[in-house]
């Protein structure tokens, strides 16, 4: 068959002159720059609602549902010119099926990052302990949570990782507790060290009047009787209201004469003697050592032989 340039031109020409075609275009436009304004408009929507969540998390949950719009109407758009998808999405939903198993890490770990945001779990600027690791967490990202440490280090911590761990925030509530546990002597005057320890956290500028300081008796130790002086302080000044209440403790113990003692053993020995040997050198007697030790053999002959002491006669 002999291709003709002339019939392909009339042919265009007349395919161009289809107002089916114009209206497939007009409706395909319309559905176009439709996605577009509805994307925009669910996006600075999600943005002006979802006030509760982190700016971080309204960026991205907005960006999701936008993008999820825009491609709707583009295959709107696109099966306004034939396009069958219905090949399409089996071939997708093989390709899909494949890409799952290929990547079931980074799907789960997208699936919880998504849970991660949703449930507010975690959230930038909050001191957190995740699997041994404490630090600022950075950023929740739809595969990671990125953790700075207090030594300044990055630590990625996969979102299925954070899912399943333990998490402990330490800076999410405006308030927290510090328990400190002392033991003082067993002949101290237990009114005297009650009174010494409520002083101490009342005088402390960091020590929270409400909730108020508690004092609870642990009963008794070891070497010591113990207490447990619990007192609350804002988040931001936990750290401090730790190192301060330490020393003020010592310093009113020792000017009230509160003994801290310390845990003490006393080793015994058993009842029957350990064995002694003194074993001459190779030198011999002859030498300056062998003379010491027979010396020394001399004078402990029973505790070497036998490993006790020599019976006196009466």
């Amino acid at each position: 068959m002999i291709d003709d340039p002339g019939l392909e031109t009339f042919a265009f020409l007349s395919a161009l002159a289809d107002p089916a075609l114009w209206w497939a275009i007009a409706r395909a436009t319309l559905y176009l720059v439709l996605g577009l304004v509805l994307s925009r408009m669910v996006r600075f929507g999600l943005k002006r609602t979802l006030t509760h969540l982190e700016s971080g998390q309204r960026v991205l949950l907005a960006r999701v549902a936008g993008y999820t719009v825009l491609g709707l109407f583009v295959i709107s758009a696109m099966r306004q010119f034939g396009f069958d998808f219905t090949v399409l999405l089996g071939a997708a939903g093989i390709v899909t099926l494949a890409v799952g198993f290929a990547s079931q890490t980074s799907a789960s770990n997208l699936i919880s990052g998504l849970f991660l945001v949703l449930e507010r779990a975690v959230q930038p600027g909050d001191i957190v302990t995740v699997g041994g690791r404490t630090g600022e967490v950075i950023s929740v990202d739809l595969l990671s949570t990125k953790l700075r440490t207090f030594d300044n280090l990055l630590v990625r911590i996969p979102n299925e990782t954070m899912v399943k761990s333990e998490i402990v925030a330490l800076n999410r509530f405006p308030i927290r507790r510090f328990d400190l546990t002392v033991g003082v002597a067993y002949d101290s005057d237990l009114g005297t060290v009650q009174k010494t320890l409520m002083e101490v956290a009342a005088s402390n500028p960091l020590c929270l009047d409400e909730p108020a300081p508690l004092l609870i008796s642990q009963g008794f130790g070891d070497s010591s009787i113990d207490y447990l002086l619990a007192v609350w302080a804002k988040s931001e000044n936990w750290l401090t209201l730790r190192n301060t209440i330490t020393r003020e403790v010592k310093e009113a113990f020792d000017a009230a004469g509160i003994e801290i003692p310390f845990p003490q053993r006393t080793l015994q020995p058993g009842i029957t003697p350990l064995a002694v040997q003194l074993v001459a050198p190779a030198g011999g007697p002859s030498s300056p050592a062998g003379a010491d030790g027979a010396e020394a053999a001399a004078v402990l002959p029973d505790v070497g032989r036998t490993g006790a002491p020599p019976a006196r006669s009466s």
